[in-house]
């Protein structure tokens, strides 16, 4: 069992820290998920929480999870109304011209069978829009705030590459996959509204790889 820390918990969510390196389903190579764990994440409760949105394998940080179907319901709704507050970081390799902006680049999945499918910016694709700031920058690295206002496949990925022109350090499909042995991006906090009580709000601590290279909060 991984010792999940537990950021946020009642009886409608549970917000994990979900470390990197752990894919949310089984991969079709086998190996651990989080689906191996969802049973022990009950505590007590009858049903398993399920995972209310998406991080990549490599990325680490806040995670939703609803402990019951109306639950579920309630917060798939709330991304959908992009009412959820969402705050990554993230390292790029390089200095930035700016030191905040927007990038509003519409994104579309592209597939060959040679490099396997990945996300682009396309004007007839998905409209996605990310807001970013740069915290600080140490030997010649950047660590950029990222707050998505849509919930694209790979968006902060490929906005960093396309929009700020320096790819995710440790990225293998949108950089060179060389700087870290994973691609530094952390799911930092997450806040989720709810009606008639307090949201869901949760903040996950800086990871120690990002520490490593020089970057605190």
């Amino acid at each position: 069992m991984i010792d999940f820390s537990i950021l946020f918990e009642d009886g409608e969510a549970l917000v994990i820290d979900k470390p990197a390196g752990l894919p949310l389903d089984r991969p079709r190579a086998g190996g651990v998920s989080l689906e191996d764990y969802l049973d022990e994440l009950r505590f007590g409760f009858q049903r398993p929480p399920v995972p209310v949105h998406r991080l990549d394998r490599d990325t680490s940080g806040c995670l939703l999870l609803a402990r019951n179907p109306k639950a579920l319901k309630r917060f798939n709704a709330a991304f959908e109304a992009r009412s959820v507050t969402k705050v990554y970081l993230g390292v790029v390799q390089g200095a930035l011209g700016a030191a905040e902006g927007t990038i509003d680049l519409a994104l579309s999945k592209i597939s060959s069978e040679a490099e396997g499918w990945r996300m682009i910016a396309a004007k007839k694709g998905k409209p996605a829009r990310t807001h970013w700031k740069v915290l600080s920058e140490n030997n010649g690295l950047s660590l950029i705030e990222f707050r998505p206002e849509t919930g694209r496949t790979h968006q902060i990925r490929v906005h960093a590459l396309t929009g700020l022109g320096h790819a995710l350090v440790g990225d293998p499909i949108y950089g060179d996959g060389t700087g870290a042995a994973r691609t530094l991006l952390h799911a930092r906090a997450i806040e989720v509204p709810r009606d008639g009580k307090p949201p869901v709000a949760a903040e996950s601590p800086i990871p120690e790889d990002f520490q490593e290279l020089g970057f605190t909060l």
